[in-house]
């Protein structure tokens, strides 16, 4: 089934926009109810993170390929799944749909529309986590796309809620849901001079699991 490129960015345009309004509500509810326990307010966003991702990709996945991500765009553009005008489009799509998915929550919980970010979140450590975190879930992206494609929302869904945890930064890996974020004064927000270096490290890690993955995954004998 092939669907019309403006259907293909509808999708990455709502996809996005729903998992970063998840990604934003959700840390709200949670620092309401955690009473400042960060632990708990990091668990009440690492899980419906994940769950979100699941449904939004077995959803979206048929219509447009689900990236809600231009690491993810960036990667399937260099293997020529896509072409450099729906490449743009798609990512074009993907911030739009991320900065309205914070406006969103933050009115579902009577804030301000926008606020921009205060959270730091910088060093050498945090960008070497996010390269860490997109590296994974290109493999596991890469990885369930060769051998059990009809799994990669479970796998991805898995992967997000694990690496909120192992990770120092708590796992943004996305360039798109990382500009949403830096309108936000919420749990999940990111100051918006710190976003720079978040996304540099998430392509650079997107571009590196590209090039192991394309070795690993040759079905050759040398």
């Amino acid at each position: 089934m092939t669907f019309s490129l403006e259907r293909q960015l509808v999708a990455e345009f709502l996809g996005t926009l729903l998992l970063v309004c998840t990604v934003v509500g959700s840390g709200i509810m949670a620092d309401q109810l955690s009473s400042g326990n960060v632990a708990i307010a990091l668990l009440g966003n690492t899980i419906p993170t994940g769950a979100i991702l699941v449904v939004l990709i077995m959803i979206f996945g048929p219509v447009s390929g689900a990236h809600f991500n231009p690491a993810v765009t960036l990667v399937f553009w260099l293997k020529k799944h896509l072409n450099t005008r729906s490449a743009i489009l798609y990512c074009s799509a993907q911030v739009i749909g991320a900065v309205a998915g914070t406006i969103v929550a933050h009115l579902m919980f009577e804030w301000a529309p926008v606020e921009l970010g205060t959270k730091p979140r910088t060093g050498i450590s945090q960008w070497f986590s996010e390269g860490v975190a997109t590296f994974g879930l290109l493999a596991t992206i890469l990885g369930f796309v060769k051998f059990k494609e009809d799994a990669v929302a479970y796998g991805v869904g898995l992967y997000i809620t694990a690496a909120y945890w192992f990770t120092a930064s708590t796992s943004f890996a996305n360039p798109a849901v990382t500009i949403g974020r830096s309108f936000t004064t919420s749990f999940s927000g990111i100051a918006p001079t710190n976003m720079p270096g978040f996304v540099v490290a998430q392509l650079i890690g997107a571009c590196l699991a590209l090039v192991v993955f394309n070795w690993l995954l040759q079905n050759k004998a040398r």
